[in-house]
């Protein structure tokens, strides 16, 4: 029978008695089963179980069975909870709720069909991607890391001050002087180097800016010491090499046009052969004896001739090699080494600490020479890294703003005569006019002085006891030190045009004198006392140019060059740590 069959023969009166009532309520469900008969090909399936009136579960998608309708028998008055359905997919009523799959399950199941469709990949670390093993690494599974392996190191000024430094051991000698700089308030000028001092061998070096100062103080023996010392020349050779290259002194094996570009890549360049030769004064090992022998510096080790001045291979024969050994310079060769002239180096092996019989003792004819030799064992022995260091403070500066910009030295460059006569300042450029103002300048400070000291100074010092002591305040001033002394300093400081100092005469208690380096030559300059109207001056010119006081006068020639050779541009400086 059709359901509205069905639901005509519910409507349809009977005669009862009061013992037939009927079950309202399940009439109602005998209904809801006719009507879903009706809407079942409309149907829809779904993962959830369809929920009919009083929250009851309809058994596998078919109606509740009520009775058998076409005998005309009414439901059970009772209703019993079915089992829960058995199809993984039920169908579902329509405006019943639907149960929707969570974000995290959709995106597992998206992901699953991702990956499955790629090549399998084998994982590295099974271990630590595995699903009993955290992602994150266990205790102690890494290495214990070691702490930075630190040392103390002795650092030593040329007034004898020492300081104790602590490094670490991968700390290089340019980071050192730069942690020294610091620390004593210096100007970092990129000219501050260690040195490595050897008191009991008489020789000492200038420790590259690469090298590894823990590494170095290993092959030093306890008498040694590193000093802390300006050294102007330590790159001088990269801005004009042909000052320290003489034409004689250079040959090289591949043609060479002879510019200095030229020069200094035919050095740093591995595969060029550059030699260096000439007369070089050589001392027998063990002896007191020396040689004045004909001499050839090569990659391959520095090499003799036993025949004059000849290069052939059957000549040559080797003299030191260079692989494992240090180049430096003899403090007092002629004294300890009874050296033939000043101008000594020595080629030490690192293995040698007190030993003198090991040492290659060689001496040179002049300064000039001396200073070829030793550029050129630097260059063949370190080549490249030389000129990185080099460029290192110049990439540095050019990276700075003008803001940032440390306090400069006075160089040459950035020093040119000016004329402040006018309503705005002038640059000078013609030399005579220069050095005509620099005379009236000269003037107009003499008339000021004399000027204070007729309306009274401000100082509570006497002017002329002010001039005659306010120089010692400078660093330039070296006081009461020799011409030997004073010398010295120079060499050890470079020598470069324009380095320079100041000290007391030793001939004239009230006169100074000025020590100056011009082409690699020291000359030194008398600065007598000038008396006008009462007033003491200073001059170099006798009279020309004068000066109330010295550091008047240093400032003029760090200016003009005047009566000098050159101007003054670096002075030398001692500092306490």
């Amino acid at each position: 029978m059709s359901g509205f069959s069905q639901l005509w023969s519910w409507r349809k009166p009977s005669f009862r008695g009061p013992e037939d009532d009927l079950d309202l309520e399940a009439l109602v469900n005998n209904m809801n089963a006719s009507l879903e008969g009706l809407f079942s090909p409309c149907s829809m399936h779904s993962d959830t179980v369809p929920l009919l009136q009083n929250g009851q579960h309809a058994q596998n998608g078919q109606h509740p069975q009520n009775g058998q309708h076409a005998h005309g028998q009414l439901p059970a008055p009772t209703l019993r909870p079915l089992p829960p359905p058995m199809s993984p997919r039920p169908r579902v009523q329509r405006s019943q709720p639907v149960h929707i799959l969570p974000v995290r399950r959709l995106q597992e199941e998206d992901q699953q069909f991702r990956t499955s469709s790629l090549p399998a990949i084998p994982n590295p670390f099974p271990e630590l991607c595995g699903p009993r093993s955290p992602p994150v690494l266990a205790p102690g599974s890494l290495p214990p890391s070691q702490a930075p392996v630190k040392q103390d190191v002795k650092i030593f000024t040329e007034d004898g001050t020492g300081k104790v430094v602590e490094i670490l051991a991968d700390m290089t000698a340019r980071d050192l002087c730069q942690l020294l700089v610091y620390r004593s308030h210096c100007v970092d000028d990129n000219s501050w180097t260690l040195v490595e001092y050897h008191p009991h061998l008489g020789l000492e070096r200038c420790v590259e800016d690469h090298e590894l100062v823990a590494q170095v103080e290993g092959t030093m023996a306890s008498e040694s010491k590193f000093l802390f010392r300006k050294n102007y020349a330590k790159y001088e050779f990269f801005k004009n090499p042909m000052n320290f290259f003489p034409e004689q002194m250079v040959t090289w094996c591949q043609q060479s046009n002879g510019s200095q570009t030229q020069l200094l890549q035919n050095f740093l360049n591995s595969s060029s052969c550059p030699e260096i030769q000439g007369f070089l004064h050589v001392k027998d090992l063990g002896r007191k004896s020396w040689k004045r022998l004909y001499v050839c510096l090569r990659r391959s080790g520095l090499y003799f001739s036993t025949k004059g001045t000849s290069k052939e291979p059957r000549h040559l024969q080797l003299l030191a090699d260079l692989e494992d050994s240090t180049v430096f310079t003899l403090i007092a060769g002629k004294k300890q080494y009874s050296a033939p002239t000043d101008h000594g180096l020595c080629i030490k092996p690192n293995k040698v600490r007190n030993e003198t019989k090991e040492l290659r003792l060689l001496c040179a004819e002049d300064e000039q020479s001396l200073a070829c030799w030793m550029t050129a064992f630097r260059l063949l022995k370190y080549g490249m890294l030389l000129y990185q260091s080099y460029r290192i403070p110049q990439e540095r500066k050019a990276m700075l703003s003008p803001f940032s910009t440390p306090v400069r030295s006075v160089s040459e460059n950035s020093l040119v005569a000016m004329d402040f006569s006018g309503q705005t300042g002038r640059v000078i450029n013609n030399p005579a006019e220069a050095q005509s103002a620099a005379l009236e300048e000269g003037h107009a400070w003499r008339k000021r002085s004399t000027r204070m000291n007729v309306l009274g100074s401000q100082s509570p010092l006497h002017p002329s006891t002010l001039s005659t002591v306010i120089h010692r305040t400078q660093h330039w001033f070296h006081g009461r030190i020799t011409r030997e002394e004073s010398h010295r300093i120079i060499k050890q400081q470079g020598l470069v045009d324009g380095l320079f100092l100041l000290r007391d005469s030793q001939s004239n208690p009230k006169a100074f004198v000025l020590t100056l380096c011009h082409h690699q030559k020291i000359k030194n300059f008398q600065i007598l006392p000038y008396e006008d109207d009462g007033q003491i001056f200073f001059t170099l010119d006798d009279g020309n140019t004068r000066f109330s006081d010295l550091i008047q006068l240093v400032d003029f020639y760090q200016l003009n060059k005047g009566v000098l050779p050159c101007r003054l541009k670096h002075h030398c400086i001692r500092v306490a740590l």
